[in-house]
């Protein structure tokens, strides 16, 4: 991992915001984020922890208010995260992170072991079930729906014994769910009085290990529980 890099965050622009459009395709890479979105989470945590703080800029926007310019001139789909990088915009967040993995300089995120990245790729196609099976959990029968999702995670976890992550070391596949995993738990505990962790130790020990680290700790927005579960609760429960 780079050493740790602490960095002043550019303002959350809305749709009111005086400051204008940056100059599309001038050669700055871009990552275009909402500091509360999990799915841009993923690619920010990427960026810090392979140390391209200075290669990468950060545009960041209301997530409910984005300027209009970002829809009409540098993402139609008006989703974050996206990427401005060599003349062209990506989008999609696994695979910006795999990308910026892969086309800038820093440490690997994905082991060479093929046995590992064969698991990757498993955890990776995994994660988007995980997320619907867990959000949807909230509004009907919280433990019995979203149990069996963090049950899998925890089965996940056991499977290489070289480390407390999912392929032993640190990689892209714990990026890809800490934003998620680790949110919906204090979502749960708040809001469900229920601890995705009890019976899942090793589930537990990940969730604490990654936030013991400041790649991952500079990027979480909402360190609150309360504060999380009432963003939460006003965007998707009412």
């Amino acid at each position: 991992m780079a050493s740790v890099v602490y960095e002043n965050l550019p303002p959350v622009l809305d749709s009111k915001s005086a400051q204008p459009p940056p100059p599309l395709l001038d050669g700055t890479t871009r990552l275009y984020m909402a500091y509360t979105c999990p799915f841009a989470q993923r690619v920010w945590i990427t960026r810090n922890y392979k140390g391209l703080q200075d290669e990468i800029k950060l545009v960041a926007f209301d997530l409910q208010d984005k300027p209009a310019w970002y829809k009409e001139k540098v993402y139609p789909s008006n989703k974050v995260p996206s990427l401005e990088h060599n003349g062209k915009i990506i989008g999609e967040s696994l695979d910006l992170i795999n990308y910026v993995d892969s086309n800038f300089e820093g440490p690997s995120l994905l082991p060479d072991d093929p046995e590992k990245r064969k698991f990757a790729e498993e955890l990776f196609s995994y994660s988007d079930t995980f997320i619907k099976d867990v959000s949807t959990s909230f509004k009907g029968d919280t433990a019995k729906e979203a149990g069996p999702a963090f049950d899998f995670l925890e089965k996940a976890l056991d499977k290489f014994d070289d480390g407390p992550f999912f392929l032993g070391q640190f990689s892209l596949v714990d990026i890809a769910y800490i934003p998620f995993v680790d949110g919906y738990q204090m979502i749960l505990s708040e809001g469900f009085k229920y601890d995705a962790t009890i019976g899942r130790p090793k589930l537990a020990a990940w969730i604490e290990e990654l936030n013991k680290m400041d790649v991952y700790k500079q990027t979480k927005y909402f360190k609150d529980p309360k504060q999380l579960f009432e963003y939460y609760r006003i965007r998707f429960l009412q």
